[in-house]
């Protein structure tokens, strides 16, 4: 055979292996793991077919549990629970304890409610319950405490809630038990908040309340939105969230916040569940940092476990309010 027979041959060959081998690698390219992974070449190679085939939309973001890197002068742990899996991943020491303070609250209103049964309840006790969630009144949350049964409420919260490192603490010089002093560790806070979003707290009559009223909180850390026994709690894990989860669903939040004289610390916890998750970030730092110090680990912790995703904005780095920022 002559060379340009043998040329031609040869040739036609790579056409033909071309033809082949090109529309196989384009179906890998456009079907990948989503409605086009399982067809065939042969069908991707129809021109028609290929322009009607329109890319998946991107993933909306979430959550998922990976190393966080938050600079605090103090204490600090973190719990999130796949609402999926079941799954709670979080920081090495997610079983250690504080104090509750106000997160603690949906909790003690979804309680109350869950005790009323088909009881309608009184329209100033359910205006109280609301300012407790709404605004973290305290004086609103003694009076449901102790109408649903005082410390009994915090028992059964463990109980129903299956938490394993809570306890209830009566504080020094003090007959009774404290909600506020109660210990959790970031990992039992995630259950509670399960334990609210799926409706064991408050029962089937009541979860979409307190959920709904939780994802009215309001208020933020400024001096002149915080009173002696309430204050604006719409600050933490939040404001780490992307405009694009928010949009997709609703984030219902709780977080409590004290100065304690005892230990000149503030005691600060920020809780939110979703649809797909619960986060909770518990912490404890030095008084003079101030209220936007906590609010700040909470953000960043946030931000840090949003899950990238195509298409997603690029957000700038979150920093910290600055640690020599005196308490006001």
């Amino acid at each position: 055979m002559s060379s340009r027979v043998t040329l031609t041959v040869v040739l036609a060959a790579l056409v033909v292996g071309a033809v082949l081998v090109i529309p196989t690698a384009s179906a890998r390219f456009v079907g990948g793991t989503g409605p086009n992974a399982n067809r065939s070449a042969v069908e991707l190679t129809d021109p028609a077919l290929a322009m009607a085939e329109s890319p998946e939309p991107p993933a909306v973001p979430t959550l998922r549990a990976v190393p966080v890197s938050v600079p605090v002068d103090g204490f600090m742990t973190w719990a999130l629970l796949d609402r999926d899996s079941g799954e709670i991943g979080g920081s090495a020491n997610m079983t250690e304890t504080s104090s509750t303070e106000s997160m603690i609250k949906i909790w003690i209103v979804a309680d109350y409610l869950r005790q009323l049964d088909d009881a309608e309840p009184d329209s100033t006790i359910l205006q109280q319950a609301s300012l407790a969630i709404r605004d973290s009144d305290d004086r609103a949350t003694d009076l449901l405490f102790y109408e649903a049964g005082g410390e009994d409420v915090i028992t059964r919260m463990i109980k129903m809630c299956g938490l394993q490192q809570t306890r209830m603490v009566v504080p020094p010089k003090e007959d009774n038990v404290w909600w506020s002093y109660t210990q959790m560790s970031a990992r039992d806070a995630v259950l509670m908040g399960e334990c609210v979003k799926n409706g064991t707290a408050a029962g089937p009559l009541w979860t979409d309340w307190v959920l709904d009223e939780m994802s009215q909180v309001r208020g933020g850390t400024a001096a002149s939105e915080q009173e002696t026994t309430s204050g604006g709690g719409r600050w933490g894990i939040i404001d780490g969230l992307p405009e694009s989860l928010l949009r997709e669903s609703p984030v219902g939040i709780k977080n409590g916040w004290t100065l304690i004289w005892a230990d000149g610390l503030w005691h600060l916890n920020c809780l939110a569940v979703h649809d797909d998750w619960v986060l909770a970030v518990m912490t404890r730092y030095p008084g003079r940092y101030g209220l936007e110090y906590g609010a700040g680990i909470c953000r960043e912790v946030a931000r840090q476990l949003v899950t990238p995703h195509a298409g997603a904005a690029i957000q700038p780095p979150a920093v910290l309010p600055p640690s020599a920022t005196p308490a006001g």
